[in-house]
């Protein structure tokens, strides 16, 4: 290989993670921003009340200890305890799910929490934008994705962020969600610089061979099963545990 080639080929891979992160969803100059990426309180009956016991886990726990962070929604939050401690127990996790959560409350939860302060994670577990994904416009929905991303990054820039590709909701292939997850995830894989942030995408591995979602995985055909969850962790395993370094 010729010198010029061999810096050619130096400039190529430095330029790599900056190009890939110029590829994820931002917001044009001037713009107004959709409200998947302004910070928002979630209405309902369920999701205050989980903000509210997660703030007395918070106060009551020694942050430091926490290595591995898991933020996003009731996917989240149900993650079966069988399964998270068999597989995260080991790890000093925490689960700061909410059930009902979108983009946007995930942006007023992390402008509240000890990131990069108390709690500096080592990996940060995100999965986020299922409760958004009734959108049709998928790039709102991404940036909004996006946005938590560069928020994390911001407050904490020492963790690393596994990004899980939202996971596929309804019975079969043809469910208008499904159409809207993957142009979702297709945007949102884009902000991976395999630097700061990956990217995984569980989800194929939650369907059958026809693109079937069953209810044995995901029993009203968006929250995982028992099992559901076995295929999700065995699934992140491998990710988890290089990035963790165990």
């Amino acid at each position: 290989m010729s010198r010029a080639a061999f810096l050619a080929l130096l400039a190529g891979l430095a330029a790599g993670p900056a190009l890939a992160q110029a590829a994820c969803p931002s917001l044009p100059p001037r713009a107004n921003p959709p409200p998947e990426a302004l910070p928002a309180q979630v209405p309902g009956p369920w999701w205050q009340p989980r903000v509210q016991e997660l703030d007395r886990v918070l106060a009551s726990t020694d942050l430091s200890r926490v290595r591995l962070l898991f933020l996003g929604d009731s996917i989240t939050q149900a993650w079966f305890p069988l399964i998270f401690q068999q597989f995260y127990g080991m790890r000093a996790a925490l689960n700061l799910g909410v059930g009902t959560d979108t983009t946007q409350g995930l942006l007023w939860r992390l402008n509240r929490l000890p990131l990069g302060a108390a709690l500096k994670p080592e990996l940060v577990v995100l999965l986020i934008g299922t409760n958004n994904a009734h959108n049709p416009r998928a790039e709102d929905v991404a940036l909004g994705v996006a946005e938590n991303i560069r928020l994390i990054r911001q407050r904490s820039p020492q963790s690393r962020i596994l990004l899980v590709g939202v996971l596929p909701r309804g019975e079969t292939a043809q469910d208008p969600f499904r159409a809207s997850i993957t142009a979702i995830n297709a945007m949102i894989a884009r902000c991976a610089d395999n630097k700061h942030v990956f990217y995984a995408d569980p989800g194929p591995m939650l369907l059958d061979g026809a693109g079937n979602l069953s209810d044995q995985i995901a029993y009203d055909r968006l929250h995982p099963t028992m099992v559901g969850y076995a295929i999700l962790s065995t699934a992140l395993e491998p990710q988890i545990r290089t990035l963790l370094g165990k």
